[in-house]
């Protein structure tokens, strides 16, 4: 019976991709305004099943960052359905020429944005997700079809309700927001295999979600993987601006995947720097691990191990490392670093641009909290993930990041000349 639901899902949803990748950007807009209004206007049947979702998931244990990524509260669901909004209010990708050029014969060839078709979003406690992901395919002219997690299961069923309901009564053909209700891990699988009628899977999750997909997809896939964040803190930083942006990186929202995870600061400034920044971070309920050279700067805390440097925590954990260089900073990133996103902290304007030449990560950071990593604050209105690949996208995924380019060629009645 899963299979059957899930070809069906898929079949629907190709058949809508078609007719939506033809659909204008008013009626578009038209139907993410109904979208949005419907989930403020539906808060209530959304809170009370994720009410029902966050006690089991108490029940069952999950983890601090689990509960804080599931729970929704009103203040989250105007957020949501501001999002909704923002993404109505951006250019329409599809059809944009992006490139003309002229060859010597005559022809005319360019570049236009196109719709992938469908894509395959499959995501774990995070409710919100399920507009964001919505708002940003219709946007671009993509069927979607939703696999969110057994912890979300009711919240995501009323908001995908709510939302599939108001893109078709807003002209957007049926089948064009899917969502595989079933908590069966098989469903995820048999998504995974609809090659020909999905063009893209997109994975969002903890790493053991993502090499899953990765095994079983016969899909492309782009990947949302972990964030294993660091601010360096260079020699002759601005120390009140570092501990600000250190700080807020660590403790705002320790739960998500642009939070910092490891702390580098450079041995001229560590004496004066650590000192301030560990006592702050203790007394907002950070446990501090650092290398020997921490530890013997700030009493009390404990030892960093290998492990550290190469776990996303997603909690108040934070490990600290004093660095004799820039490049023994560069080193440690690229050895430790997921590639979502790096900052440094630093007065030098030359340092500053090398660290954006050498650091190999999806968003690099001068003098910025790494917690900025995300569409919503690069004004990319809601954001898909993070891609940390390189093919096709890296970085927040927003609504170009959603099409391709096709090539359109213009002629006046030019054939080739097969001998030259």
């Amino acid at each position: 019976m899963t299979v059957q639901m899930v070809r069906e899902l898929g079949e629907a949803a190709h058949l809508a991709a078609r007719a939506l990748a033809l659909v204008v950007p008013e009626v578009k807009n038209r139907a993410l305004t109904a979208m949005a209004d419907v989930l403020w206007n539906g808060r209530a049947a959304i809170l009370s099943a994720n009410a029902l979702d966050l006690a089991e998931a108490r029940s069952q244990h999950h983890p601090p960052a689990v509960l804080d990524r599931l729970a929704l509260d009103e203040r989250r669901i105007e957020k949501m359905a501001a999002g909704v909004r923002q993404v109505a209010a951006l250019s329409d990708p599809v059809g944009e020429i992006t490139r003309m050029w002229p060859r010597p014969n005559g022809l005319l060839v360019g570049r236009m944005r196109v719709p992938l078709g469908v894509i395959g979003v499959i995501y774990e406690a995070r409710p919100g997700v399920t507009a964001d992901a919505a708002a940003l395919c219709l946007k671009s002219g993509n069927a979607v079809i939703l696999k969110g997690g057994r912890e979300a299961i009711r919240s995501n069923r009323v908001i995908s309700s709510l939302l599939a309901d108001a893109a078709m009564g807003s002209g957007l053909p049926k089948g064009c927001v899917a969502f595989i209700d079933s908590v069966d891990r098989e469903a995820v699988t048999h998504l995974l295999q609809l090659t020909g009628l999905v063009d893209l899977i997109i994975p969002r999750g903890g790493e053991e979600l993502i090499r899953a997909v990765q095994r079983t997809s016969t899909i492309p896939i782009l990947a949302h993987d972990k964030g294993l964040c660091h601010t360096y803190v260079d020699e002759g930083a601005d120390l009140t601006m570092a501990e600000e942006i250190a700080f807020n990186a660590k403790v705002d929202r320790p739960g998500v995947c642009n939070a910092m995870e490891s702390l580098l600061v450079h041995e001229r400034v560590a004496s004066l720097f650590l000192p301030r920044i560990v006592r702050r971070l203790q007394e907002a309920g950070v446990e501090v691990r650092g290398c020997p050279r921490t530890r013997a700067l700030v009493q009390g805390i404990a030892s960093a191990t290998e492990v550290d440097w190469d776990t996303e925590y997603l909690d108040l954990i934070l490990s600290v490392k004093v660095v004799g260089s820039f490049e023994e900073a560069v080193a440690h990133i690229a050895a430790h670093g997921s590639g979502l996103a790096e900052a440094i902290v630093t007065a030098d304007h030359s340092r500053a641009m090398r660290f954006l030449r050498e650091v190999d990560a999806g968003a690099v950071f001068v003098n910025a909290s790494t917690r900025f990593t995300d569409g919503g604050e690069f004004g990319m209105g809601a954001e898909m993930g993070i891609s940390t690949q390189k093919l096709h996208a890296r970085g927040p995924v927003g609504l170009t990041e959603l099409t391709c380019e096709k090539f359109i060629v213009f002629g006046e009645g030019q054939v080739r000349d097969s001998t030259k």
